[in-house]
């Protein structure tokens, strides 16, 4: 299957790359600075004491970011753990129509999600919430990056029913799986 708006979910993934070197960065950075001051404290000097405050804050946010930006590229890679058990065994004519209610659930439930975290987005901006921990990060940026993740999946997941439904009209018979011509069966 082709993803028309393929590039933009690799832009998501991009996002989700960035994120993570950030993260190796700045856990780098920590402990080089702590190495030095045990270093500096070793050789009788007195430490510096420099430190990343809230490191490990940030990087549980930009987890959050890697984790969620990802989401549509993995999907649309076949990179999701996909359980086929039942389905797998239905002949393709059947299948096609199952793979088009799954992924019609999947669009639905995604759509809530994006709906609630827009809702909650807009809470923290109006009560202007910022996390509870060294740093007052403003809530609302770490919850912009869930909302565009969760976006981005709709997307795909749109397109992939669009697909599927397209398929299921025109030749349900010759339906194949994504990923099971790829994979070899899944």
């Amino acid at each position: 299957m082709t993803f028309r708006l393929d590039p933009l979910y690799r832009l998501g993934a991009w996002g989700a790359a960035a994120c993570m070197l950030s993260i190796c960065a700045l856990v780098t950075l920590q402990v080089l600075l702590r190495c030095l001051d045990a270093l500096l404290k070793a050789v009788g000097a007195s430490r510096l004491g420099l430190e990343i405050s809230g490191v490990s804050e940030i990087a549980a946010y930009l987890l959050v970011g890697a984790t969620f930006l990802s989401l549509a590229y993995t999907f649309t890679h076949h990179a999701h753990i996909r359980v086929t058990l039942l389905i797998g065994r239905l002949p393709p004519a059947l299948r096609v129509w199952f793979e088009a209610a799954c992924l019609a659930i999947s669009l639905a439930l995604s759509v809530l999600l994006v709906w609630q975290l827009i809702g909650l987005v807009r809470e923290s901006l109006d009560y202007g919430d910022v996390s509870s921990g060294l740093m007052a990060i403003p809530l609302w940026i770490p919850q912009s990056v869930l909302v565009s993740g969760i976006a981005l999946l709709c997307l795909a997941l749109a397109e992939a029913l669009l697909a599927t439904l397209r398929q299921a009209v025109t030749a349900p018979s010759a339906y194949v799986a994504p990923g099971d011509d790829a994979h070899g069966g899944e």
